[in-house]
């Protein structure tokens, strides 16, 4: 029992590279195993998983979300402005409403992926992740899996495109700005666009539920994660 004393009160007066040394003995120590700091870690991404990535496919869980709502690359931003100005905003609210339908779409194929990521969380990536930046976690799971997501992604999209008529909605789009007078026509192809923008707003959302997990205690959904961050908050 004094053993178990000493550790706590250490922890609470070390810095993160004592903690370390710390968290690699706690096997021994009768705190918390490496399997048990490991499981907390994969808590907390498969919270970011829950919480916040299927809010993304629902319909609109990209539209209405001003964090990750998939605006215009700014080489077409002016043909949205064009198109408001001679009073065509309907067209250019629906352009931009069927890129993010089609982000929605392809992050239904992302839960998987991240699932497999997850398991594969070793103790020393946890003590990584632990120790690390507030986004430490989304961070390690982005090196995971962006490569896999961006090949998975990319042809949902594409197809999507198809489905939900943005390839249609597109072409009216750009036909209508390009009959505007004096403009400089484009001809965008906008599948890698919104694939790369899809990405960036799955990890943006699980690095929000990952820093509201490391900053307060009440959002620690179960007695793992509370004790496994409270290695974190000592540090």
């Amino acid at each position: 029992m004094k053993k178990i004393l000493i550790v706590f009160i250490a922890i609470q007066f070390i810095g993160c590279a004592e903690l370390q040394k710390v968290v690699n003995q706690i096997p021994n120590k009768g705190i918390l195993s490496q399997g048990q700091i490991g499981s907390g870690l994969r808590q907390a991404l498969d919270n970011g998983i829950k919480h916040q990535v299927s809010k993304l496919t629902s319909k609109d869980g990209f539209y209405r979300n001003q964090l990750v709502k998939i605006l215009l690359p700014k080489e077409l931003q002016g043909v949205d402005k064009a198109l408001r100005k001679i009073g065509l905003s309907n067209i250019a609210d629906e352009g931009i409403k069927v890129l993010n339908r089609a982000a929605e779409d392809a992050v239904k194929t992302a839960t998987p992926i991240f699932v497999n990521a997850v398991k594969e969380i070793t103790f020393n990536d946890a003590k990584n992740i632990l120790l690390g930046e507030q986004n430490a976690a989304t961070s390690y799971l982005e090196g995971k899996t962006k490569t896999t997501l961006y090949g998975k992604f990319n042809p949902v999209i594409k197809s999507s495109f198809g489905k939900v008529g943005a390839d249609k909605v597109w072409k009216n789009l750009i036909s209508k700005y390009n009959s505007i007078p004096f403009v400089k026509r484009v001809n965008p192809d906008l599948t890698d666009y919104v694939t790369t923008e899809a990405l960036k707003g799955v990890f943006q959302m699980i690095a929000v539920e990952e820093k509201g997990i490391r900053e307060k205690v009440g959002l620690r959904n179960t007695d793992l994660l509370r004790r496994v961050f409270a290695l974190q908050d000592r540090s």
